[in-house]
């Protein structure tokens, strides 16, 4: 039976659950987890462990590590092909989590699951915190080669929005898509062809993932008009989209193509962009 994508906090605190290993991935948070974390979990950052950060014009603000840096992580964490990993932050999977996943995913490695609700839900459960940093049993480097999940370059990306049998997705809020308002690149608008489905939709109202069967009938009837390889999502800088990623895998469906470098590349390119 394939292990859920999603795992439940008071899932955590079952007796006897502990062959996993632990990863805090919350960006930003690295004086909170100092302070206090869950009981167990490694740290890894988002900017240094997670993306290989250079021009944003070529890959955007998030791009991927090496596969080379990224196996040698894994094994200084002692992460083999068979273990468990669980991974959580503290924005509901939203941040840095769900591309941990990802990752993992695109190693082909199964065992891998983002807590629902991240940090604040498994305090509540009454999983056990405290600042102690635990000591990793380092391994050999994962053995990988190449990104197995499918991935979209800046140029297909671009065909693909002037196709009808492919879809762009954009998973970032509707005012940042409609080109009201831009926190973060340097220019506020969106991919010509694509649509929007705001990641925050792939959750309740307490910040949990909806079901698994909710999610199934919202994806199945948004891409019922196109084949998985022709869906590709985006977000801002390619984090985020891996929130849409998840959701679409906890649904029991194929995982579409991520498109890394997403609107920070894109609006760094003097590609066609619709503003408001």
């Amino acid at each position: 039976m394939k292990l859920s994508s999603i795992i439940q906090p008071e899932e955590l605190i079952l007796p006897g659950e502990t062959d996993f290993i632990l990863f805090d991935v919350s960006a930003g948070s690295k004086p909170r987890y100092d302070e206090q974390h869950l009981n167990g979990a490694f740290y890894l950052d988002l900017n240094t462990d997670l993306a290989d950060i250079k021009d944003f014009a070529m890959g955007g603000r998030h791009p991927l590590p090496t596969i080379e840096h990224f196996a040698q992580l894994l094994g200084k964490y002692g992460v083999t092909k068979d273990t468990h990993v669980i991974v959580y932050d503290d924005k509901n999977g939203s941040n840095a989590a769900a591309r941990f996943w990802w990752m993992l995913k695109s190693l082909g490695h199964e065992k891998v699951q983002v807590l629902n609700g991240g940090y604040p839900a498994a305090v509540k459960a009454g999983f056990p915190v405290n600042a102690e940093i635990p000591s990793a049993k380092p391994t050999a480097p994962y053995p990988i080669t190449a990104w197995q999940l499918p991935l979209a370059e800046i140029d297909e990306v671009e065909l693909a929005g002037n196709s009808n049998h492919h879809v762009v997705i954009d998973v970032r809020d509707a005012n940042r898509f409609a080109g009201l308002t831009e926190p973060i690149d340097l220019i506020a608008g969106h991919i010509p062809g694509a649509i929007n489905i705001p990641f925050t939709e792939n959750l309740d109202a307490n910040g949990a993932f909806l079901a698994p069967e909710i999610l199934k009938e919202k994806y199945s009837k948004a891409l019922a008009d196109y084949k998985t390889e022709n869906v590709i999502v985006h977000c801002g800088s390619g984090v985020t989209a891996c929130h849409t990623l998840l959701a679409i895998d906890y649904a029991g469906l194929e995982i579409p193509k991520l498109y890394v470098g997403s609107w920070s590349e894109w609006s760094r390119n003097n590609k066609k962009m619709i503003l408001a």
